[in-house]
């Protein structure tokens, strides 16, 4: 049994720590708030934007560069967000699991004859990734101490720019969708290119649609119209991939401090029952000691 002093020590331990992710959890639910409100103010401007975009394409005569189907499918590209700091949990492992899981059924060939690359986002993915020997062509580390929509299209830019111009043929986003405080979606979904199929899906229903007249045209507003799409699908997984994080870290504290104030409890039972097993002893030897200075 360890002596007094050691467990009053990891008690006053226990106690520092305990404090330190009652902290975290509390700016954690402050930043978990302000994410909140920046992922459901954009969730319907998304929504429509794709409604448009579908019913765009619907209509459109020519065939988009961003449109066009491969005739194989040579180059595949990754975009991981993941995230920059850990204590959140399974966050980043479970989706780079299922990344990699998703990579080993349906690109293992890609990865081996080396046409498969990534983009990761956040220094967590880039270490995981990095490690296991994936080609990682970019990298944007502390990416989350300033989310902006600049940054966000600047990648996305890039990746429209190389696949234009045949690099990829095909482009894949893996991001957390934030569900709740306790629960994220994992999603790896197609983004390049853009399948008009899954648009239409999406698109109001031939009873609910209006004639428009478009100027300058279907096919001019659609070359416009597509890269913003793009960039505003990124900029929403990377919302939802903020606020899954800040909610995973609050349960992770929330769990910590639990875990804290039981193990507490459990020190200071010990502490006690050390305690007065010391004080038996002692009265022992003093009783002890009487009897035999009486007998003497």
């Amino acid at each position: 049994m360890a002596n007094l002093r050691d467990i009053r020590n990891r008690i006053e331990s226990i106690k520092n720590t305990r404090q330190i992710t009652k902290a975290m959890k509390m700016v954690a639910a402050a930043k978990l708030r302000k994410a909140q409100n920046r992922i459901i103010a954009t969730r319907p401007y998304a929504s429509k934007m794709k409604e448009v975009v579908a019913r765009l394409v619907g209509n459109a005569t020519d065939k988009h560069q961003l449109l066009r189907e491969p005739e194989s499918t040579d180059e595949v590209l990754f975009i991981i967000i993941g995230s920059d700091r850990g204590l959140c949990g399974a966050f980043n492992n479970n989706l780079f699991k299922m990344v990699e899981k998703t990579i080993e059924q349906e690109y293992a060939e890609y990865r081996q004859a080396e046409t498969l690359s990534l983009v990761c986002v956040g220094r967590k993915a880039i270490k995981h990734f990095g490690k296991r020997n994936y080609n990682v062509i970019a990298e944007y580390p502390d990416f989350f101490d300033e989310i902006n929509f600049a940054k966000a299209s600047g990648i996305m830019k890039g990746v429209i720019k190389r696949f234009n111009a045949g690099e990829f043929d095909e482009v894949k986003l893996a991001y957390n969708e934030f569900k709740s405080v306790i629960a994220q979606e994992r999603i790896v979904e197609s983004v390049l290119p853009i399948e008009p199929s899954a648009l239409l899906e999406d698109a109001v229903s031939d009873n609910e649609q209006k004639e428009y007249i478009y100027e300058p045209g279907i096919d001019k507003i659609l070359e416009d119209l597509l890269p913003s799409h793009l960039n505003l699908q990124l900029w929403k997984a990377i919302l939802e991939s903020n606020a899954a994080e800040q909610g995973a870290r609050m349960t992770a504290m929330d769990n910590a401090t639990e875990n804290a104030n039981e193990l507490q409890e459990d020190l200071e039972l010990e502490y006690n029952r050390a305690r007065q097993s010391a004080i038996t002893t002692e009265i022992s030897e003093i009783i002890s000691g009487a009897q035999a200075l009486e007998n003497a």
